[in-house]
């Protein structure tokens, strides 16, 4: 096993770990990581909004904030790789 000049092992990209790209095993670990906390929480709780009171299990305010920040975080990315 030779190395080339940015110190990888030569046939595999910087960004993979055994040929398996970085981003994708991070969002795996991520993802993995979300279900086990929401898992975690499932207790009924009192969400208050502005105006009115709902009572659901924690797992599913957790999850929809979870779901939220993903949608907002693909739309600034769109944003950002268009400039």
């Amino acid at each position: 096993m030779t190395k080339n000049l940015g110190g990888a092992p030569s046939g595999k990209k910087p960004s993979e770990i055994a040929g398996i790209p970085i981003n994708l095993v991070v969002g795996v670990v991520a993802a993995a990581l979300a279900l086990w906390f929401l898992f975690a929480n499932l207790e009924r709780v009192q969400i208050q909004f502005w105006v009115f009171t709902v009572t659901a299990p924690l797992w599913i305010a957790l999850l929809t904030t979870l779901l939220i920040g993903a949608v907002v975080g693909y739309v600034f990315k769109g944003r950002r790789d268009n400039r």
